[in-house]
């Protein structure tokens, strides 16, 4: 086990947005969440990563580095841990809507990432910056395995959409999580360039755990192991691709009418769902 939450629960008011769900990842695995819009999903990632805090319910986070200094299985109680500490355990996420240091190059918005997750030279402001070999290394590593490389030294905001959002799962990257949340990754990506951000999530999914939150169902059905289905705030189905576009109760809250290679089963983002923006480890 690396993640469970057991009867999470998050109430906004007479609102319930998260209903007592209980939910296990493995380590190493790719987990698609899907569901209607204003369904919970993104209320939950902001559960699990310490934007809100529960209602009711715990959850619960096994590290493979729990206290900077050793690797272990320790199960670690993260139900009031903030952003940055869940951050620091090695449980990163992006957002629904691009957000990225525009104006400074590619390869100095992955080395910010790693540098903040370097523990104490995160706050080493006046140190020369060209003296962390190491996060620019890293970031020249990342840079590489998501094919950014030869964009290095440009500004970010010079990039295309979908390369923005190639760089968002570089910054995701940064410091090697455990556990990458990764909200609507191809969202406003262009047809063409779908293919690229699915191929790059999948080649990240083969040394660490993902979860993400998507409307392509082609994209969901084509790379999770297994896929989440969240209606109203419960958890209603979770099974392998196959099973879960088979369930009655899933095609009445969310499928209905999805065609394989046709449109979206939902293209929207979640607007009545506690969307963020931005990206952001934790």
């Amino acid at each position: 086990m690396l993640l469970s939450t057991h009867d999470l629960t998050k109430k906004f008011g007479g609102i319930t947005a998260v209903d007592g769900v209980d939910f296990t990842l493995e380590k190493g695995e790719l987990c698609s969440v899907i569901g209607p819009n204003g369904a919970g999903k993104t209320t939950f990632f902001n559960l699990l990563t310490g934007v809100l805090e529960p209602t009711a319910g715990s959850i619960e986070f096994a590290p493979s580095n729990p206290e900077g200094d050793r690797r272990d299985d320790s199960v670690i109680d993260i139900t009031a841990a903030s952003p940055h500490k869940t951050a620091l355990l090695g449980l990163h996420r992006s957002y629904q809507i691009t957000n990225i240091f525009p104006t400074v190059s590619v390869r100095e918005n992955v080395r910010i990432a790693v540098q903040a997750h370097r523990g104490r030279d995160s706050w080493q402001f006046w140190r020369n910056v060209g003296a962390f070999d190491d996060h620019i290394a890293e970031a020249e590593r990342i840079l590489q395995r998501i094919g950014l490389t030869a964009a290095a030294d440009r500004p970010a905001e010079t990039l295309s959409h979908g390369e923005k959002r190639t760089l968002e799962l570089g910054i995701a990257l940064a410091g090697d999580p455990d556990l990458l949340l990764l909200d609507e990754p191809t969202a406003g990506v262009s047809s063409e360039d779908v293919s690229q951000v699915t191929a790059i999530i999948e080649d990240i999914a083969a040394d660490h755990a993902v979860m993400l939150i998507e409307h392509n169902m082609d994209v969901v059905m084509g790379i999770s192991d297994r896929v989440a289905v969240l209606n109203q705030g419960e958890l209603i189905a979770q099974d392998v691709p196959e099973t879960v576009r088979e369930s009655e109760a899933v095609q009445q809250a969310y499928l209905g009418g999805y065609d394989p290679g046709g449109v979206d089963a939902g293209s929207e983002t979640d607007a009545d769902d506690g969307g963020e923006s931005g990206v952001s480890a934790g």
